[in-house]
């Protein structure tokens, strides 16, 4: 499995597998409050590197705020960040932490050989996870051979990850560090039960 990047744009793939995905784990809670207490002493980066990143490419982030800003204003808010299962709950928790959008696909739903970020066309759009639809047309998103699957505000309930999921793309819609992609694969190893791998871009 490869990205292909359509736009200029950079991001950091990992490809995840033998993954072990679970309902929510209790002893992941210690990793949630970590990402609340980040947000609660402002201990977070700025918010201003994903909202160029749309902007860059004419979408208002106020209008469609990156997931990474919209969970870390749930949580200065007062509400939980949700609990989805082990591997989902590990992204929105460093997605908080590292103020970057994150996109999960399960590889075994994904249709082809190959993820697209590109733009997406006039008129298409996804089935949003429990939303309704997603319009993406001139934005940027993840595509397979079906059409668009996510982008950095919310992913597709067609390859969405669930407890069946064995292999998933995992995409950083920007840089990270090597010390962030070495704490994602101890997170995803303990939590996700999963292995990982850089997937070619």
């Amino acid at each position: 499995m490869k990205v292909f990047r359509e736009i200029p744009v950079e991001i950091v793939a990992l490809e995840l597998y033998e993954l072990e995905v679970t309902p929510p784990r209790e002893d992941f809670e210690l990793e949630v409050k970590r990402a609340t207490q980040a947000v609660h002493s402002g201990d977070v980066p700025p918010v201003d590197a994903a909202r160029e990143l749309y902007r860059r490419f004419g979408t208002d982030p106020t209008r469609m705020r990156p997931s990474s800003e919209a969970l870390m204003r749930r949580i200065k808010k007062g509400e939980p960040l949700p609990r989805i299962n082990s591997l989902v709950d590990v992204a929105n928790a460093l997605s908080v932490e590292l103020q970057v959008p994150v996109g999960l696909y399960d590889l075994g739903k994904v249709q082809g050989e190959d993820l697209r970020l590109r733009l997406g066309r006039d008129g298409e759009s996804y089935e949003g996870i429990g939303k309704e639809r997603v319009n993406v047309g001139g934005r940027i998103c993840v595509a397979d051979a079906e059409g668009p699957c996510g982008n950095p505000s919310a992913d597709s309930a067609r390859t969405m990850i669930t407890t069946d999921t064995e292999r998933a793309a995992w995409i950083y819609f920007l840089p990270v560090s090597d010390d962030d992609i070495d704490r994602t694969a101890e997170l995803i190893a303990v939590f996700g039960r999963g292995l990982v791998r850089m997937m070619q871009t």
